[in-house]
């Protein structure tokens, strides 16, 4: 087969540009706009990957299979500088380090084969970015087809990009000369709408870049809610979103089969309602299996890429118990692919949002509705539990806290997220739930778990109305409402303080917790408005 492709010889970009015309550079080789077949094509000549028994593309990202954290930075400059809430999760750059470093990169092109690719975000129209993406690697590029929205051919012939991803995993920095902390970067350059990734092959990268660039552009300058959640749609049209940390069960639950699925990452909540920011799924594989996650695994076939897995003795078969080279093992392909997936993928105002927590002190009540400052709060706070043995030196639960449940990627002061979602629970009557995944009767090691068919049957409830007349009591610590029934779920299990043995010894552990959420919430409250601050666990000494 004949594959399609042009050789590009033409100037450097200059430097300081503030509008974000197509990039240009000089490279050996480049193809823009490949199908996937023709991706997968290359990535498999290039050494980049090999099918799988079911035709997916399984790929290693390197050195790196996550996202780099600490070196993740924004360039401070006159678009950021009074916005950005800067610190441990969004490190200022230089301006200038960043025109050199881009300069640089684009040098660093000139003998190489170059991928490029014309992308959108956010599915509804008035809030689209065309975002242009340059790249080293065939699997990279294909990643941007699966995770992006894809133009029609009209739209290719008229594109002009609002943002450029460069990635180039084999540039790497000199720290004492660019400004970085290591050899790999991710620069976000909110003035010049670019991107910059180098030294590290982790995709996602990419994608949380972009994620990121939309946590500030909608809320600054579209008033509009950035959420990392999940969001479904039933069949009358209500909406529900999904927000939690990894564990919490955000993916499962979101995935109904009874439900539409809008998204399954990123999403934005604007004046007419809920809009995915990307076209396809990157979910975690780790023991994936059909039966626990049927719609993930039929989607992996052709023209998704495996990160990281390996295959069983002998075979091309995915072992995806097989944690050799990480836990963050993945995959990654286009919405579409997931059957019950809604096209366009956008919905209405929401109707219901949940709250999910691996609570392993088991304290937190398996489902509670909250009030608006008591959703602010927790929605800032962004908790769930890790369990002893995750990690070295964890012998009992360890709280883990991510602002906004995905702190990482948020720009601005936690508090500017959570007051635009308290102004538009009260503006459309959303109702907010607190469910508790983890654990009841116990913490981690002497209670147990959750079960999901009772946690799926609250959540059915929640979303057929099915609690709205009946009797609920406050949990004492945390003032939220705990509902005393639900269909298909045992009474007893509701009132967590009512499913431990030791009384006292529940009471010490929640008091414990909200401790810990009280030293959390510490760290926002002078920007924190009353109605958030009241919105947290009572204080004993008050």
């Amino acid at each position: 087969m004949t594959i399609a492709q042009h050789t590009a010889d033409v100037a450097d970009a200059p430097a300081g540009n503030s509008r974000n015309d197509a990039v240009s550079f000089s490279c050996k080789q480049q193809f823009d706009n490949l199908s996937a077949a023709e991706l997968v094509e290359h990535a498999i000549r290039n050494g980049e990957g090999a099918l799988t028994d079911t035709g997916a593309l399984a790929c290693d990202t390197g050195e790196f299979t996550g996202r780099s954290p600490k070196d993740r930075y924004i360039v401070k400059d006159e678009t950021t500088a009074d916005e950005v809430w800067w610190g441990e999760v969004n490190i200022p750059f230089d301006a200038d380090k960043f025109d050199g470093l881009y300069q640089k990169m684009l040098a660093n092109l000139a003998d190489k084969t170059v991928y490029t690719r014309s992308a959108y975000v956010c599915a509804l129209p008035e809030y689209r970015l065309n975002v242009q993406v340059i790249n080293t690697k065939a699997y990279h590029n294909l990643f941007c087809y699966n995770m992006f929205l894809r133009p029609t051919a009209e739209e290719l012939a008229n594109f002009t990009p609002d943002f450029t991803v460069i990635c180039d995993p084999d540039f790497r920095a000199d720290p004492a000369v660019d400004g970085t902390r290591s050899a790999n970067f991710a620069i976000l350059n909110l003035t010049r709408h670019m991107i910059l990734i180098g030294g590290t092959g982790y995709t996602g990268e990419m994608k949380k870049g972009i994620f990121s660039v939309l946590n500030f552009k909608l809320p600054v300058e579209r008033h509009t809610l950035s959420m990392h959640s999940s969001a479904n749609e039933g069949e009358s049209g209500d909406v529900a979103v999904f927000f939690g940390l990894s564990g919490t069960g955000k993916t499962t639950l979101s995935a109904d089969p009874h439900r539409s699925l809008i998204g399954d990452d990123e999403h934005g909540w604007g004046r007419d309602g809920v809009f995915n920011f990307e076209g396809g799924c990157y979910a975690k594989v780790i023991d994936l299996s059909a039966e626990k996650e049927p719609e993930i695994y039929k989607a992996i076939r052709f023209g998704a890429i495996l990160e990281n897995t390996r295959y069983r003795e002998n075979t091309r078969e995915v072992d995806y118990a097989n944690r050799e080279v990480t836990e963050n093992t993945r995959v990654s392909y286009p919405i579409h692919f997931i059957d019950k997936a809604k096209v366009p993928s956008a919905g209405g105002v929401p109707k219901n949002i949940f709250f999910l927590t691996a609570d392993a002190f088991g304290v937190l009540p398996p489902i509670a509705k909250l009030t608006t400052g008591q959703a602010m709060y927790h929605f800032i706070s962004g908790y769930t539990a890790k369990v002893a043995g995750t990690e070295v030196g964890v012998t009992e639960p360890k709280a883990t806290f991510s602002a906004c449940f995905g702190a990482a990627f948020m720009p601005l002061h936690p508090t500017r997220y959570a007051e635009m979602l308290g102004e538009k629970m009260n503006e459309h009557e959303t109702a907010v739930w607190l469910i508790n995944t983890g654990w009841t009767g116990g913490a981690y090691g002497t209670g147990e778990r959750m079960k999901l068919r009772y946690t799926r049957a609250m959540i059915t409830a929640a979303l057929n109305g099915e609690l709205a007349d009946v009797d609920y009591i406050n949990h004492p610590v945390f003032g939220v409402a705990i509902p005393q029934h639900c269909p298909n779920v045992p009474a007893e299990i509701l009132n967590p303080g009512d499913t431990w043995q030791d009384k006292d010894d529940y009471d010490a552990t929640a008091q414990k917790l909200a401790g810990l959420f009280r030293d959390n919430f510490g760290k926002y409250e002078a920007f924190a408005n009353d109605e958030i601050r009241a919105g947290g666990p009572v204080n004993p000494a008050e």
